[in-house]
């Protein structure tokens, strides 16, 4: 029997690449009680019931801004996963308030409604971009991270359990850069803000598997990390587009070479799970033996997508994408 039998589960931005993934894994591998989506627009909801079609699957209207919309939705939720965000790194520079208002003060209020539904696991989805930010969205994840591992002490004598995912560039996804590469291809020039530069990356399958096992195994205030492959981007263009003529256009305000997913400051409170890490929280709730599995990682310990020794293969990644 899996976790998630006769479980109801809310999804933040279910409309999203994660969530259509996420739903129809929920839908097809398990027996859910049922699965809300929660998100603001009514089109994409529309599309989402016409192509996944099951008696389980409900649509809420609303905004993560909205407590009181939140609060009504989670009644009787068992679960919540909370994948909305603004993520476009431009948008989040240009609107940084409306940023705010929706990563910080909407992870506020999923905390508090939360628990006040006494919600057993509330999983929120990070970023790779919450480490070390240098961009508004990169903060505004940080600042989010903090919040749900802090929320575990906001939660008292309630059973309510916080905890993140955070990992790297997923492939394909809306707004990623290979539809961009796709879209460029046909006019036979690509552009490049760097050639130096690196990511991690792996597929939204990947993505929503992870998040179903951490939620499973989650104890409240842990970060969880996969072991996931990188690709320098001039790699990737050369994958997607070999042909194509390639233009450096100088890196964006906002834009890192490389990106960290575990930084040397982490490492000392985080363990190697085998195919993942956890990020152990330095809080007075959390207990030393949660995970007497875990191994410490080595001093000084920095996952970094520029000396990952995991390589993003290129016949996966055409597989994937579907070009020979």
């Amino acid at each position: 029997m899996s976790y998630f039998d006769g479980k109801t589960i809310l999804i933040t931005g279910g409309t999203g690449s994660f969530g259509k993934i996420f739903t129809s894994l929920l839908l097809k591998e398990w027996n859910p009680e049922s699965v809300r989506i929660y998100s603001r627009g009514e089109l994409l909801q529309w599309e989402m019931q016409q192509k996944i079609k099951d008696d389980r699957l409900r649509f809420f209207i609303g905004d993560v801004r909205d407590k009181e919309r939140l609060h009504r939705a989670m009644n009787d939720v068992d679960i919540v996963v909370h994948a909305a965000a603004l993520k476009q790194v431009p948008a989040a520079e240009y609107n940084p308030i409306e940023a705010i208002k929706t990563n910080i003060d909407g992870a506020a209020n999923i905390i508090n409604a939360s628990i006040d539904n006494d919600v057993k696991k509330v999983m929120a989805l990070s970023t790779d971009k919450a480490v070390h930010p240098v961009n508004l969205y990169g903060a505004t994840k940080m600042v989010a991270e903090k919040l749900f591992i802090q929320g575990n002490s906001y939660s008292g004598k309630r059973k309510t359990r916080f905890a993140c995912t955070r990992y790297g560039n997923v492939i394909g996804s809306r707004g990623s850069i290979i539809p961009l590469l796709l879209e460029q291809k046909k006019q036979g020039r690509v552009t490049i803000t760097d050639k130096r530069m690196t990511r991690f990356w792996l597929t939204l399958e990947e993505g929503a598997y992870f998040v179903a096992h951490c939620i499973e195994r989650m104890k409240g205030g842990e970060i969880f990390i996969p072991k996931i492959p990188s690709m320098k981007i001039i790699d990737l263009i050369k994958i997607i587009a070999p042909e194509c003529e390639i233009e450096v256009v100088g890196i964006r305000p906002g834009e890192k070479l490389h990106e960290v997913l575990i930084t040397e400051d982490e490492s000392r409170h985080s363990k190697d799970m085998g195919d993942y890490f956890i990020i152990e929280p330095e809080l007075i709730f959390w207990k030393s033996d949660n995970y007497p599995e875990g191994k410490p990682l080595p001093e000084g310990f920095r996952y970094s997508s520029e000396k990952n020794s995991l390589s993003l293969d290129a016949n996966k990644l055409k597989s994937i994408l579907k070009i020979s």
